[in-house]
């Protein structure tokens, strides 16, 4: 099973990279907006739009990576009690939820971002940012990957909870004349 969650469990990694790095931009940006505000007397509405939009993917993409890295909430002191298999049915069971809430949500958001998407909305706000449709894709974009992360840890689960199949022993055996030997020899 280790093979089909690896790749599923780098795409959700790279994601959650990008969310770490939205985040020291964040902390970058506010420092930058506080300084301009009060060194300049200059605070540009899209400077501060833009660290709004920059929440989207920190909690979108990064709950995923939470999940990844299980640093989501858990009950942790009945889990602690249960036996390997229980807990692989207890890790089967949350990822298959989370596989569901995760399609279901990006489902049910890409109509929101399409329609965002085709009367141009952007910022109320005069000097806003244009194309909040962008802002809003991370939304089907964060629960799809909260979905692969899902699948990853329901194959993880299943991986434990099935036994592992052993391969078949080779046996090898002389070599049964096949019939056009027996003809010949009859012959």
């Amino acid at each position: 099973m280790n093979t089909l969650t690896r790749p599923l469990e780098r795409v959700v990694v790279a994601l959650g990279v990008a969310a770490r790095l939205a985040v020291l931009a964040l902390v970058l940006l506010v420092a930058a907006n506080v300084l301009l505000r009060y060194v300049l007397s200059w605070s540009p509405v899209a400077l501060q739009e833009i660290e709004w939009h920059l929440i989207s993917p920190i909690a979108l993409l990064g709950m995923a990576y939470a999940v990844h890295h299980r640093a989501d909430v858990r009950v942790d002191f009945l889990y602690d009690r249960f036996g390997a298999r229980t807990r692989a049915a207890v890790d089967l069971a949350s990822g298959l939820l989370t596989v569901a809430v995760g399609v279901t949500v990006a489902w049910l958001a890409v109509p929101y971002v399409l329609q965002a998407y085709d009367i141009g909305e952007g910022s109320p706000d005069p000097g806003g940012l244009p194309g909040r449709y962008l802002l809003k894709a991370f939304i089907p974009l964060g629960f799809s990957v909260l979905a692969l992360q899902g699948l990853a840890d329901t194959l993880a689960a299943l991986g434990r909870l099935l036994p592992a199949r052993k391969a078949a022993p080779v046996v090898i055996t002389a070599a049964e004349p096949d019939d056009a030997d027996v003809v010949q020899g009859c012959a």
